[in-house]
């Protein structure tokens, strides 16, 4: 299968730019705790919750006695994100305040282990090996837990998603999940839907017919996918069915999420393999998902059936 990288990009409209929210200069601690511009919740809500949820929450007694020595002694977590991925990870309005789903989770398990967070906008696919190369801690970014990731890496669940595909508003090409063969379909460079989900929907409902492959072109961001679909330089776009039903829902009538979902699967905070830390990220997330916090995060990003009981080390889901 031929995987193209498409560099040039084509500008947006400003409302198209807007209603997906991502931008900030990659690389850049980010600051937290900024005061709320909007409030509200539940499903649908677009608001921006830039406040931080994390206030008023103390640390967790059991979880903090597993912090490693080094770990407490610098007083900070590092966690990379790219927040380009609205609305589990990307950045408000104000270009500064790091918000969605899992910085909100962040700055919970920071708070459970009575640490501060230091969040880092960096591209996806170099989070992996930021984590390996222990310039980070541990990251919180819909990671689903695959063969080659458990490897190298340590991962706890911590609540379900699942990858879609999205077309044109209205479809005009009569496109569904099961009828992409020969057509260029966008992932975001280091995702699941690039290493695993396409190749697997390419060989099953094309190749493995004599159909000609699903055309895969790899992009950067969701915005960048975004951006070529809404310029026709590619049919479909294949990402986390959570930022593609929020751009359906910020861009009435631009974009349109085919069902069924290519998969469902459970997400994972990720730590390098056989961290010292990793047993503490464990009992705080669990700390947290026991707590009111939890369904609060959910809800105020609309993911309210979305939440799991169980902290439970992740399992291969290829």
């Amino acid at each position: 299968m031929r995987v193209s990288r498409i560099l040039s990009v084509p500008i947006v409209t400003t409302a198209l730019a807007l209603a997906l929210a991502a931008c900030g200069a990659n690389g850049t601690a980010q600051s937290v705790g900024a005061k709320s511009t909007a409030q509200g919740g539940g499903s649908g809500s677009s608001a921006e919750h830039t406040d931080d949820i994390s206030v008023g929450v103390k640390p967790d007694a059991a979880a903090v006695k597993l912090l490693p020595a080094a770990v407490k002694a610098k007083g900070t977590l590092s966690v990379p994100m790219d927040l380009t991925s609205p609305p589990t990870t990307f950045m408000a309005s104000d270009n500064k305040t790091p918000i969605g789903f899992n910085p909100d989770m962040a700055r919970l398990i920071a708070a459970k282990l009575g640490l501060k967070l230091q969040i880092n906008n960096v591209k996806f696919d170099t989070i992996i090996t930021g984590l390996q190369a222990d310039r980070y801690d541990f990251t919180a970014s819909t990671m689903g837990a695959t063969r080659e990731r458990l490897k190298v890496l340590d991962m706890v669940d911590y609540f379900k998603a699942g990858t879609g595909v999205s077309v044109p508003y209205g479809n005009p090409q009569k496109l569904g999940t099961h009828t992409l063969c020969g057509h260029r379909v966008a992932v975001q460079s280091g995702s699941t839907a690039e290493l695993q989900w396409l190749p697997q929907l390419s060989k099953q409902d094309c190749t493995g017919k004599g159909k000609p492959a699903i055309q895969a072109v790899t992009l950067p961001s969701l915005n960048d996918a975004l951006t070529q679909l809404v310029s026709k330089r590619i049919d479909a776009v294949m990402h986390d069915f959570t930022g593609l039903q929020w751009a359906a829902t910020q861009q009435p009538k631009t974009f349109q999420v085919l069902q069924p979902l290519v998969a469902t699967k459970t997400v994972a905070v990720a730590l390098k393999k056989d961290s010292a830390l990793t047993p503490a990220v464990k009992a705080a997330i669990q700390s947290i998902i026991d707590s009111p916090k939890y369904a609060e995060a959910l809800g105020r990003w609309g993911f309210n059936d979305l939440g799991i009981k169980t902290a439970a080390m992740a399992v291969p889901q290829d």
